[in-house]
Parts: C-alpha cells; structure tokens; sequence
C-alpha cells in the first residue's frame, strides 16, 4: 500500500489525496441500487458533513425523504455513536451512511430490532464481500478479529425521525491503519485481513442484505422469530455466553452471563443470585474469563 502523506490532509477537496482510499462512485451506486422494484429511492453521496444521522433526521421529520433513502459521507465531522459518543475517522477510510425507514405495519413495540436486523445485515454483507469473519457485540458494535483479539471496526445508531420513522445509521472502518486507530480496542477491515477493501461493492453488499432483512422483518409483522431473525442474531452475536458487565443508567451495573437475546430484542443475563435480568439498554463489557 502507498504510504499515507500527511500533507494531503490539507488538500480535501482532491478527490483522489490518498490514493488508497478513492472516491465512491455515486453514478454507479445509484444504478445498482434505485431500480425498478427496488426498495431504496434515492442514494445521495456527500463529501462531508457532520452527521448523516442527523443530516437525515432533519430530512424525513420535514418530508423532504422517502423511506428508502440513503445518505453516505465520505467524512463525518461530527459522528454519532450510542451513548452520545463521537466517531471520528479520515475522509474515505470508512463506510459512513444512514438510511430512513418508515415500519409501517410494525408495532412500535417492536422497532427496537432494527438496530439489531442492522448488524446482521452489516456481517453478512460484509462477510460475503470483503471476506472478513464479523461478529456483534450487543446491541450492535461490529467486531474483528486483529492479531488474535477482538477489535471494534463498526458501529450502528438508531434514532427516531417523527412519529413514523427511524434512521438507521452505519459507520464501518475499512481502509483505517493502525498508526490511525483512534482507541486501542478499534480496528479495521483491513487490519482483519480483508479481500477486499473497495467500498462500492462493499456498500452494495450491506445495502442488499439490509434491504433482504427488513423485507422479511416487516412481512412478518416484526416478528424477530417468524422471519428467523432472532435466532441469526444470536448465532452471530459474540456476547452470548461470555462473562458481561452491564452497565445501566443511574449508575447501576449487572454482572453474570449473557444467556440470550429475548423476543424484545433484550440482553438477558444471568446473575450469580440466579436471577435471569433482561437489559435493554446500557453498555456492555466483555469481562475476560477468571
């Protein structure tokens, strides 16, 4: 790989100032995806802005988007994880897009599986295109595996748009070094050994597969165990079975086994008081094994 020149970070507004990382072909994106039949309406590529979440938001709350529609940065100044964290990561290094769904149909009860149909979107079409073993941490950070541990390479947020709708928004590291890691735990498809790093076909592939998951989901009324979500989910969810420590709201935290993922989308964790707790919101941690 060309060694990334410092200098070019001055020059942004150079499509091609790292020549590892070019440009997304929005023409070609836009061929592939808005066609007859298909679900996504409109597939809009910015160069930067600060959150497509956001960004989105604001859209579908005003009505200026139809479910379907997809907005992709090639750089986010101002990137939202959970918990109101920051994802930062330089122009073009990663995959950063946000789609707007509107679940009509689907009890609102149930919508707190998007997120969770998300990731398992995100893996299998990574999966399938970059030829990288992914697998999720609860409720939806994307793992890899570098040098034999577990790295953070993507993450998922959902927010509400209105009364009706939800913004699913996706930020994946592909192309990021290791001098560019910003936290010790992150890591990248790359660093994973993927096959393949171009981000068109790697976009195409998550988009496919999202749009195949939420087809079944919503056909089946949201039901995550009719249209065999649940049961994917936790086949691939890297929390099941492993010592976890919850860390809730009011400063409160759980710690025992993560024993499933129930039908409301919730982690249940098994405590050493023999109590089963479901947990549907908070931070997990991976404890190591005694």
């Amino acid at each position: 790989m060309t060694p990334h020149n410092a200098s070019d970070d001055s020059r942004d507004d150079s499509r091609w100032s790292d020549l590892d990382r070019p440009p997304l072909n929005a023409a070609a994106l836009r061929r592939a995806l808005v066609r007859e039949g298909s679900f996504y309406r409109e597939v809009e590529v910015v160069q930067r802005t600060g959150s497509t979440n956001s960004d989105l938001v604001a859209r579908a709350v005003a009505g200026q988007a139809d479910e379907g529609a997809v907005l992709v940065a090639e750089e986010q100044t101002e990137g939202k994880g959970r918990l109101d964290r920051r994802w930062t990561a330089p122009p073009r290094s990663g995959l950063f897009f946000s789609v707007l769904l509107r679940p009509a149909g689907v009890p609102v009860a149930r919508w707190g599986w998007l997120p969770l149909l998300t990731g398992v979107a995100v893996a299998s079409g990574l999966a399938r295109a970059a030829g990288v073993d992914t697998s999720l941490k609860w409720p939806n950070d994307l793992l890899v595996t570098v040098g034999g541990g577990e790295r953070k390479a993507g993450g998922i947020l959902a927010e509400r748009a209105g009364e009706d709708g939800v913004v699913i928004g996706v930020g994946i590291n592909v192309t990021l070094r290791a001098d560019e890691l910003p936290v010790p735990q992150a890591g990248s498809l790359a660093l994973a050994g993927a096959v393949g790093t171009d981000r068109d076909p790697l976009l195409r592939a998550v988009l496919r597969a999202l749009e195949d998951w939420y087809g079944r989901w919503r056909a089946a009324g949201g039901d995550p165990a009719a249209c065999g979500l649940q049961e994917t989910y936790a086949a691939g969810c890297a929390t099941l079975g492993r010592a976890v420590r919850a860390e809730l709201p009011g400063e409160r935290a759980i710690v025992g086994e993560a024993v499933a993922v129930d039908g409301d989308g919730r982690l249940v964790i098994a405590t050493g008081e023999g109590v089963q707790e479901p947990v549907g919101a908070g931070d997990i941690v991976h404890l190591r094994p005694a």
